[in-house]
């Protein structure tokens, strides 16, 4: 028991340092804005205290994997063992692969979009009657879509440069390869003289297509993962039943040698079954994932 009380004591200390040195960050910038606005930016015209719980949450949902160790430390306290500890800690790299990945996702789709936007932006500009250079130029500072490469492409079209080389480049990132398809049509247009505008509406009809059915298996898939979700959290509600029983689960599983090893086989079933289950679901989708 007093060594499951230390390892709470010390995870919890060392999660209390993480917030405050994100708090410290965060009450930094808001004295900045606080010179620049006026003494009402800080607080918003809140209490100290309800200032104090939404920085807590904002910097809880800014690193959310942190919550694997007191959900952890909970748990250690009830079973009186550090292995729960062990695990949060282990978890926390997890969740934040996890929740990167999801990030990356996201800014991944959200940057196809922008590419759509663009295509979609630069055509109508051409058949108003700009020209192409123009038309590209306000479509790019219109929908962000070329990110760091906006400066070299808008060099490239204002100096008289390698536009396609230019957008090829941009087209490197993450959700941009569309860009790929737009110097395409600009090189073609270059050389042979085909009108840039019916090119550009070709590939923007291509290029939400794809967007469309991506977003339609995703919302499809969506069942696939709830299920997976729901059965990975059976052994959780198999605890929580045993515990209402008075059966105590934690104790035979953290106290005992046949519980231990029930344990360890139980957590290495349950991670192979979420490492199938999640294989079968992204092979049904893809690149969806």
């Amino acid at each position: 028991m007093t060594a499951a009380w230390f390892s709470v004591l010390c995870l919890l200390a060392g999660g209390l340092l993480v917030l405050r040195q994100e708090g410290e960050r965060r009450r930094a910038a808001r004295r900045a804005g606080v010179l620049l606005l006026g003494p009402g930016a800080a607080y918003g015209g809140g209490g100290v205290g309800r200032e104090a719980v939404a920085r807590w949450w904002a910097t809880a949902r800014g690193r959310p994997e942190w919550l694997c160790l007191p959900a952890a430390g909970l748990v250690a306290l009830a079973g009186e063992s550090p292995l729960p500890l062990a695990a949060g800690a282990l978890a926390v790299p997890l969740v934040r692969r996890r929740l990167r990945a999801a990030r990356r996702r996201e800014e991944r789709e959200a940057l196809a979009g922008r590419v759509v936007a663009l295509c979609e932006a630069a055509g109508g500009e051409l058949r108003a009657g700009r020209q192409p250079g123009p038309a590209l130029a306000y479509a790019a500072r219109r929908s962000g879509a070329l990110g760091p490469e906006e400066a070299r492409v808008l060099g490239a079209v204002g100096f008289g440069g390698d536009v396609p080389e230019a957008l090829r480049a941009a087209a490197r990132r993450e959700g941009a390869e569309g860009l790929a398809g737009l110097a395409a049509c600009w090189q073609v247009a270059v050389d042979s003289g085909a009108g840039l505008a019916a090119g550009l509406d070709r590939l923007e009809a291509a290029l939400r297509e794809r967007h469309e059915r991506r977003e339609g298996l995703r919302a499809e898939l969506a069942g696939a993962w709830a299920t997976v979700a729901v059965l990975a959290a059976l052994p959780l509600a198999g605890l929580g039943m045993g515990a209402a029983l008075g059966a105590e689960p934690l104790r035979i599983l953290l106290h005992t040698p046949a519980g231990g090893i029930c344990l360890l086989v139980g957590c290495g079933l349950e991670a192979a079954g979420l490492w199938w289950a999640a294989r079968i679901v992204r092979g049904g989708g893809g690149d969806v994932e």
